[in-house]
């Protein structure tokens, strides 16, 4: 999922919106058309998106490159879940990565994984989709500052520099936090970094950044020698959101209902199978790199150990969603004035498995 997955503002346009994040991106150039976005890169998975025999065929476009976060994606197919569902999958990576929810709002690709406040914000712009899964079920997305350093909780960022990736909603969030925590958010120094994150916070240019995500520019950041305290935005008045989603758009999920549940069966298995043998998923998943964003072992197994545990809920199935989280972020990004209070939640998001 996600490092420089970011554009400015929110888009107006019924097929141009996007923001967030991750679990992950790198912003290329931003098409023109639903057309122009249509050159995604498939990874060198198995499934080629040709239907073997009366399998059914899904598309699916990640939100990254190929990283841990999608291993039980890998697993389903490696190990034939799909298949038994009577699945062809095309794993897809998308060539610009705000493409794949306006992929799936255009009906170019089935499916896409996306983030929880960006569905409702696509909503509120009039974008028919929906989530169908949650995937990770709490914020990958922390406030990060230098350990032992000047901040010790969000407001002791008045009067300091904080990098930003871009992102609205990034900016709503650490806004949340400074004013939950006692403090002004109009005192600190908001400053949009761009794709810099980690080196803004590595050379000292910012205090704080927002926008990285746990498991990955904080385990970059470690490696390379830096020392990061991450502050949870949830302990600060952000509600507890599902950073990554499985998205579908209304019609595809009116149109390819059943397949779309035997899909969510599937990586029910798959994911079931990350979780007994995470070395063979990491395994799998490495052989799955995407030659343009190698992968480095080390991050993606510590990245996987953050992972596992955020993905899960105690008594639900794997991808099991909660109608009252959905209300709380819409609650949320309404008072943070990021959507209409037309938007509803029920409208975004659909359990396709049984409880």
């Amino acid at each position: 999922m996600r490092k420089k997955k970011i554009i400015h503002a929110m888009l107006p346009a019924l097929i141009c919106l996007l923001l967030i994040v991750s679990g992950c991106g790198n912003t290329g150039a931003n098409p023109s058309s639903a057309d122009s976005v249509l050159q995604v890169q498939g990874t060198d998975s198995a499934s080629t998106g040709s239907s073997s025999g009366d399998n059914d065929s899904l598309s699916i476009m990640l939100d990254w490159y190929p990283n841990a976060v999608h291993s039980f994606i890998y697993a389903a197919e490696e190990k034939g879940y799909f298949a038994d569902q009577g699945l062809d999958v095309d794993i897809q990576m998308p060539a610009d990565t705000n493409d794949a929810l306006k992929l799936v709002a255009a009906g170019k690709v089935d499916l896409a994984l996306s983030y929880q406040p960006q569905i409702l914000l696509a909503r509120g712009e009039g974008i028919p989709v929906r989530s169908i899964a949650a995937v990770v079920r709490h914020p990958l997305v922390h406030l990060m500052t230098e350990k032992d350093g000047n901040v010790n909780t969000p407001k002791d960022l008045e009067g300091l520099t904080v990098g930003y990736s871009s992102v609205p909603l990034y900016e709503a969030m650490v806004r949340t936090m400074i004013r939950q925590d006692g403090g002004n958010p109009d005192r600190m120094n908001l400053v949009d970094v761009g794709f810099d994150l980690i080196p803004s916070l590595a050379t000292g240019q910012a205090d704080a950044i927002m926008g990285g995500f746990i498991n990955h520019e904080q385990l970059i950041l470690e490696k390379e020698g830096h020392a990061v305290e991450s502050i949870n935005p949830v302990d600060y008045g952000v509600p507890d959101y599902y950073e990554l989603v499985l998205t579908a758009s209304d019609e595809g999920i009116e149109a390819k209902k059943d397949q779309l549940t035997r899909f969510v069966k599937a990586i029910q298995e798959g994911q079931n199978d990350v979780i007994e043998h995470p070395e063979e998923a990491l395994n799998i998943l490495l052989a799955h790199e995407n030659e343009t964003s190698p992968l480095d072992p080390e991050i993606e197994a510590k990245s996987l150990d953050i992972l596992l545990p955020l993905m899960t809920e105690e008594g639900k199935p794997f991808g099991w969603q909660d109608a009252s989280s959905w209300e709380n972020v819409r609650k949320w990004l309404v008072q943070s004035e990021l959507i209409p209070d037309s938007v509803k939640a029920d409208d975004a998001f659909i359990n396709l498995q049984d409880q």
